[in-house]
């Protein structure tokens, strides 16, 4: 091969440096000091309102305006893709750019639980939205949470083909990033169309609901080393997934409306 001509030389070494500075600009994740969940930790799933949870429980996930439990494995739940039924009228008001609508500009609501979804399907609005939900995050971290559960990564199956995979795989990967850097672990929530995208995304575990009625723990399970919590709501559900994996899996029953303890209908059992 030819030695470099003098310019040739320069043009390499300005791309170096190019390229260096592009690589320190672009933000790292922080993995050193996120701790994941053991496999097989006694799991309490608190989103319908906090209470102390049972002597055994050794993990508990909790709506992030809630207090996390001294001593315990603590989950900070965030709806990061949905809005709250309570809080469109707050969207509405000071986002309604974020709200994803429809051909005729209404929100495009998923039906089930009335929740508006969040447009994640630019990047500009996907900074955008970071910076309502970074905030949250931030604030789980202050509150001394352990982790991240941010729910509705599959609200893309909601958005009557507005939204992609691919644009909850990136709106996924700014909340990961932010997640780590301030210390927190993060959880994947259903949905194993990401599972081969969950190393680059940055998820640590999951936490899977009715993954024994769709046949999707063997997935989550070989994918996160056992480290996922099962959540499922009807009994035959529960009791399949105690005889599949209840020596393996962290596995609890729950009402779908995950009632606070002492409330009509709550029902929590594990294997």
């Amino acid at each position: 091969m030819p030695p470099l001509r003098p310019f040739a030389i320069g043009a390499a070494v300005l791309a170096l440096a190019l390229c260096t500075a592009c690589s320190a600009a672009r933000p790292q994740q922080d993995t050193d000091s996120v701790r994941p969940p053991a496999a097989n930790a006694v799991f309490d799933y608190q989103l319908g309102g906090a209470y102390s949870p049972p002597r055994n429980v050794r993990a508990v996930s909790r709506d992030r305006t809630a207090k996390p439990v001294p001593g315990l494995y603590n989950i900070c739940y965030v709806n990061a893709f949905q809005a709250q039924p309570d809080d469109t009228d707050t969207w509405q008001a000071r986002h309604p750019e974020l709200l994803l609508r429809d051909d005729d500009g209404k929100p495009v609501i998923d039906q089930d639980w009335d929740e508006p979804l969040l447009d994640i399907s630019t990047a500009a609005k996907r900074k955008s939205l970071m910076d309502v939900v970074g905030p949250w995050i931030d604030g789980c971290a202050k509150a001394g949470y352990d982790a991240v559960e941010p729910d509705n990564l599959d609200s893309y199956e909601r958005s009557r083909n507005k939204l992609s995979v691919r644009h909850a795989a990136a709106f996924a990967e700014l909340l990961a990033r932010r997640a780590h850097q301030r210390h927190l672990a993060i959880a994947q929530k259903n949905t194993t169309d990401l599972l081969s995208r969950r190393k680059r995304i940055g998820f640590d575990f999951a936490v899977v609901e009715e993954c024994t009625r769709y046949k999707e723990c063997t997935d989550f399970a070989d994918a996160y080393d056992n480290r996922i919590f099962v959540v499922e709501y009807r009994k035959q559900d529960f009791a399949a997934a105690c005889r599949s994996w209840g020596k393996r899996l962290s596995i609890t029953l729950r009402d779908r409306d995950v009632r606070p303890a002492g409330a009509d209908g709550y029902t929590d059992e594990r294997c």
